[in-house]
């Protein structure tokens, strides 16, 4: 009998592979202080320099004011760590408001159908921009 040969394609050379991105390389933690400060029912994780969006907080504030948060969950610098109980004692996070704003706006809607029942309005979140001056 003879033999059958097959023709094979020769495999097509795909292209190298693109260098993965680089990812965001966290800030050293051996010489980084940082934070975790409780406000408006949420937490923060901060250092100092970083400007953050928190929640309105109560009060008569305008751009420009300082604000000293009291209610310091976490605080670390390096290796040394302090945690509270629920708060550590004598530790506050100094900061300075510099925006005071709204978020966009988030739609809101109410429909039922088949009754003609159709509600539409809009809602805007206040916030405070901070930068955190300095953690102690």
């Amino acid at each position: 009998m003879a033999e059958a040969t097959v023709a094979t394609k020769p495999k097509a050379k795909r292209a190298p592979k693109a260098a993965p991105k680089a990812a965001k390389k966290a800030p050293e933690a051996s010489n980084t202080a940082f934070a975790v400060i409780s406000t408006g029912g949420k937490q923060y994780r901060v250092m100092e320099g970083q400007k953050l969006k928190i929640e309105k907080i109560p009060g008569d504030h305008k751009e420009g004011d300082a604000f000293v948060f009291k209610n310091i969950l976490l605080k670390g610098n390096g290796d040394d760590l302090a945690l509270g109980f629920p708060y550590i004692t004598g530790s506050t996070v100094s900061a300075t408001i510099t925006q005071i704003g709204r978020y966009k706006t988030v739609d809101v809607i109410h429909y039922k159908q088949k009754s003609r029942y159709f509600k539409k309005y809009g809602h805007r979140q206040p916030y405070f921009e901070v930068r955190i001056d300095s953690i102690n």
